[in-house]
């Protein structure tokens, strides 16, 4: 054998491994990746749980936040609470206080220095929400009236205030003080008690016959 037919064979053999060497098909590659993709049972299940989770998560989330909303609303009302109680009671020891003021006005007697002190304290005092209510004409009304007086009248049609002894007082919705006042109802003069009184007056009219012979003592025994 020549030189020239040994190099022929050994290119021969490197062309043959070279060959056999080289990588797949496209069709091969399609195959492989056919094999490798998960089935589209198990592809909608992932998908149905990770749903489920995002909608857990999210109404977890929901809950801390309407959690948090009414800790927060919860909060601010009692500390509005605490404030309005607090306050109510500092202006409840004033209360006597602008009684005494308001009649010394009704008197004539809120002059000077003393004027411009109740004034003054009147004013602080409404500054600091402090109300005043019940005027003469109002309906009566127990949760905002003590009534001290009663009588009837015929000029009302339900049960009025007639009179305002004195004003009530109260701080937003909580009532310090009610107005005391004079109530009247419906009716003319106040009704009679004890008819027997009319009976006997009616007894003492004299009759025929009969209380003439009691007068003269001859009556039947």
């Amino acid at each position: 054998m020549t030189a020239s037919s040994g190099a022929g064979a050994q290119a021969e053999g490197a062309a043959g491994r070279g060959t056999d060497d080289r990588p797949g098909t496209a069709e091969d590659a399609a195959s492989s990746a056919t094999k490798a993709a998960p089935a589209p049972e198990a592809v909608d299940a992932a998908v149905a749980k990770a749903t489920t989770m995002l909608a857990e998560r999210t109404a977890d989330l929901q809950r801390l936040q309407a959690e948090y909303a009414n800790y927060r609303k919860r909060v601010e009302r009692d500390r509005l609470a605490v404030r309005e109680q607090a306050l109510a009671n500092v202006l409840n020891e004033l209360v006597p206080v602008l009684d005494d003021i308001g009649r010394a006005r009704e008197h004539g007697e809120l002059t000077g220095g003393f004027k411009s002190v109740g004034e003054s304290l009147e004013g602080i005092a409404f500054k600091l929400g402090l109300t005043q209510f019940g005027e003469s004409g109002d309906p009566f009304d127990p949760t905002l009236h003590e009534a001290l007086m009663h009588s009837y009248s015929a000029d009302v049609t339900e049960p009025t205030a007639v009179q305002i002894l004195q004003p009530g007082y109260k701080v937003g919705e909580r009532i310090i003080r009610p107005a005391r006042v004079a109530v009247a109802e419906p009716g003319g003069d106040a009704p009679e008690h004890g008819g027997g009184g009319d009976a006997a007056t009616a007894g003492e009219e004299p009759s025929e016959g009969g209380d003439t012979s009691a007068a003269d003592g001859t009556g039947e025994r």
